[in-house]
């Protein structure tokens, strides 16, 4: 069995997705590499997946669908996965060979001891990179203030994460057996699911370990990016989507772990953050009167709730009156971006 499967969803891909696929091949016959092609007919998307599959068959499937969206390519490659953890990497990005090797080692020597009668590993996070175009420096989002460093730890060990922190898709390498039980499965035709991949099974997750090693480097720079800031509230429908969902599935006794839950509830007062700063940097009435629709949407599901994130910080920010207090949500926005360096 290979130690870890990797997919990588695929949609017109052609100008950027072998890069993705050649840092991949790093990891050599311990990785199982799975190329979605997600319905391509602009370029020859397809046609590469084929021709890797044919070059490296003992590594590399290739595997076609009709156009489902990014959520769907996940679904698949999931599906499809027969290694032992289970990682996705945007066609976009690529990962660091060193990391990758130490990455590599760890996952072995952790499923060896899990074979011999120690506990599973759930969870492994490494730090990832923001490679913004154009910026000489490149933000690292390290957690070694959290999590404690090279060893197996629960959610009871966890310490504080910083407002830039959280645990992303780009961060995460599950177990693929814990994936399967939870039956995650991903939204159609629906962008921002990435969100969905990491929260839902966090109440699943045990045992966990973190590297601190520069894994991931996370793309940002293409004017059709998802994270585009224009492209983000010409989609808006779409993040609010992923945020009522997110809202639906949490419940005060989804896990007995404490720390979990409110990690839980941290991830989800930064949805509804992204979703409200967007719509009110929009200037769009029908926006703003969508920004007060989330909110009521939350206060009707569950009042507990709502009141943990309404009367955070952060709901704070979002939610001060008039024109006034739009303007100093988006400056504060505006500053934040430019620290952090998100899109």
């Amino acid at each position: 069995m290979k130690i870890l499967s990797v997919a990588i969803p695929c949609y017109n891909s052609a100008d950027y997705m072998e890069k993705c696929i050649k840092s991949l091949l790093v990891g050599g016959e311990d990785v199982e590499i799975i190329i979605v092609d997600d319905g391509s007919v602009k370029d020859n998307t397809a046609q590469i997946a084929d021709d890797y599959a044919a070059k490296y068959p003992t590594i590399i499937k290739a595997v076609h669908q009709e156009n489902g969206g990014h959520g769907e390519a996940v679904n698949t490659g999931l599906k499809n996965a027969t290694g032992r953890f289970f990682k996705v990497v945007d066609s976009d990005d690529w990962v660091d060979a060193k990391s990758y090797r130490k990455v590599l080692e760890t996952l072995k020597k952790l499923d060896e001891r899990a074979q011999s009668g120690e506990e599973e590993l759930d969870m492994l996070v490494c730090n990832y990179v923001y490679d913004k175009v154009g910026a000489t420096h490149k933000k690292v989002i390290r957690y070694t203030n959290v999590f404690p460093q090279d060893r197996m730890f629960t959610w009871d060990e966890i310490g504080h994460f910083k407002l830039d922190q959280y645990i992303l898709m780009h961060s995460v390498i599950y177990r693929t057996q814990m994936l399967k039980d939870c039956r995650l499965e991903l939204p159609k035709h629906t962008f921002y699911v990435d969100n969905i991949f990491v929260f839902e099974p966090l109440p699943s997750v045990k045992n966990m370990y973190y590297l601190n090693t520069n894994f991931y480097r996370y793309f940002i720079g293409r004017e059709d990016q998802s994270v585009n800031e224009q492209i983000m509230i010409k989609r808006i429908d779409q993040q609010i989507r992923v945020t009522k969902r997110m809202v639906d599935y949490f419940k005060f006794d989804i896990t007995d772990n404490e720390k979990c839950k409110n990690y839980m509830i941290k991830y989800l007062r930064i949805m509804m953050e992204v979703s409200s700063i967007m719509l009110i940097i929009s200037k769009d009435k029908e926006l703003l009167e969508k920004k007060e629709e989330l909110w009521q949407y939350v206060k009707d599901k569950d009042i507990k709730l709502y009141k943990k994130l309404r009367y955070s910080v952060l709901g704070w920010t979002v939610n001060l009156p008039g024109r006034l207090g739009r303007q100093i949500s988006s400056t504060g926005y505006r500053v934040m971006n430019k620290i952090i360096g998100f899109n």
